[in-house]
C-alpha cells in the first residue's frame, strides 16, 4: 500500500452550489461525511466516472500512474475501464440472475468459475447459489454486492451511504460485516455517509462536505476530538454549541446559556463558539469550576441514558441500565475546562 496513492482534485457546477473537492488517499479507508445534498455522491461518481466533472484530476497510482479524468489532457476514461467498484445504496442486483450469476457478471468468459466459488466461500454464501435476489435478505444482498465487486479485483471501492435504507439493528449487524469483508482488502475505499456513527466506526480518515466545500479533513478521531468549526462540531454529533464572549485568555461568557466558563486552551481571537459533548458533564459541588445548578431541568428516560435538559439549554446525557427507571438528578453539574472544544464559525 505505500506506494498506491488516489488523487482526486474536480470542481464541478451544480444547481445549488460549486463543487470543489480535493484530496490524496495514501492507504485505508476514507469517509465523506456531511448533509444530504452536500455533493457527497456526486464525488464518488465522478471518480467512478458515472459523472463528468467540470474540470480537475483524478488519477491512481500503483506502480504507475492511471488517470482516470484530467481535463487539460481531455482525458475520461470509462467506468468499465477504471476498475472502480460502486455499491449503490440498494446494491443494484441484477433481479433475474442468481447468486451466482451476479457474481460472475463482470468477470471474463476465461474465468472457470473458480473466482465465483471462492467469493461464495469469502462471503459465507454456501448454499445460496442458485436464489434470485428478492429470496435474500438485505444482508445477504449486500453480501452478493460486495462479492460481485471484490471478484473481479478493484484498485477503489465507492461505498454510496450503504445503510440508509435499514432498521437500526440490521445496520449495526452489517456495519460489522463490511469491516469484516474489507478487512483483507488491499485498495482503497470511500464511503459517503451523513451518519457521525458510521463515519467514525469505518473510517481511518475523514472528509467533512458543506454545500460542496470541504471544511475538515484529517484522522477521523481527531476531527471528532477537535473538530475546530462549529459545522463540523455539529456533524459529528456535539449537542452544546453556543456563541461566545471572550472575558479573558482563559474565561468566556457562553451567550445561549448565560454561563461564564473557564477553558483549558488560551482563545484564539479567531474563536466565536464553544462546544461541550453531552456526556461530559458530571455531577459537582457547588464550589467546583465550571459549575452550573440544575434548577428547573426535565428528565427524559431512555432505555440506555438518562437525557437531561437544563433550564438554560444546556443538555447532559448520563448512562443507565435499562431496568434502572430511578433517577436523581445533582444539583450541581460541572464540565472540565478540558472537555470544551473552542470553535470557529
Amino acid at each position: 500500500m505505500d506506494n498506491k496513492l488516489l488523487k482526486v482534485d474536480i470542481q464541478k457546477k451544480l444547481k445549488e452550489f460549486d463543487l470543489e473537492v480535493a484530496f490524496e488517499l495514501k492507504k485505508g479507508r476514507l469517509g465523506i461525511l456531511g448533509p444530504s445534498g452536500c455533493g457527497k455522491s456526486m464525488t464518488l461518481k465522478s471518480i467512478a466516472g458515472i459523472v463528468t466533472p467540470d474540470k480537475g484530476v483524478v488519477s491512481l497510482t500503483t506502480n504507475d500512474e492511471i488517470i482516470y479524468f484530467d481535463s487539460d489532457k481531455k482525458i475520461n476514461l470509462k467506468p468499465q475501464k477504471r476498475n472502480v467498484g460502486y455499491l449503490f445504496q440498494n446494491y443494484a442486483l441484477f433481479p433475474n440472475m442468481t447468486v451466482e450469476e451476479n457474481i460472475g457478471i463482470g468477470l471474463s468468459k476465461d474465468d472457470d468459475g473458480k473466482t465465483v466459488s471462492e467469493m461464495i466461500k469469502r462471503f459465507r454464501l454456501e448454499g445460496l447459489e442458485k436464489r434470485y435476489p428478492r429470496q435474500l435478505s438485505g444482508g445477504q444482498q449486500q453480501r452478493v454486492a460486495l462479492a460481485r465487486i471484490l471478484a473481479y479485483n478493484p484498485n477503489v471501492i465507492l461505498l454510496d451511504e450503504p445503510f440508509s435504507a435499514m432498521d437500526t439493528f440490521l445496520k449495526e449487524q452489517l456495519r460489522i460485516e463490511l469491516l469484516n469483508s474489507l478487512k483483507d482488502f488491499d485498495g482503497f475505499s470511500i464511503m459517503v455517509t451523513h451518519d457521525r456513527d458510521e463515519a467514525f466506526q469505518f473510517c481511518d480518515e475523514l472528509i467533512v462536505l458543506d454545500k460542496g466545500k470541504i471544511i475538515a479533513k484529517g484522522d477521523t478521531y481527531e476531527i471528532f476530538e477537535n473538530p475546530k468549526r462549529v459545522q463540523v462540531a455539529r456533524l459529528t454529533g456535539c449537542k452544546n454549541i453556543s456563541r461566545i464572549e471572550v472575558i479573558d485568555d482563559y474565561h468566556v461568557k457562553c451567550l445561549d446559556w448565560d454561563v461564564i466558563f473557564e477553558v483549558s486552551e488560551k482563545i484564539s481571537p479567531n474563536i466565536t463558539h464553544i462546544g461541550i459533548r453531552a456526556h461530559n458533564f458530571s455531577a459537582a459541588e457547588k464550589d467546583d469550576v465550571n459549575v452550573v445548578d440544575t434548577v428547573n431541568s426535565t428528565k427524559l428516560e431512555m432505555p440506555f441514558e438518562w437525557e437531561i435538559t437544563l433550564a438554560n439549554g444546556l443538555w447532559w446525557k448520563y448512562d443507565k441500565r435499562i431496568d434502572e427507571h430511578v433517577f436523581e438528578i445533582p444539583d450541581y453539574l460541572k464540565v472540565n475546562p478540558k472537555d470544551i472544544i473552542l470553535l470557529e464559525e
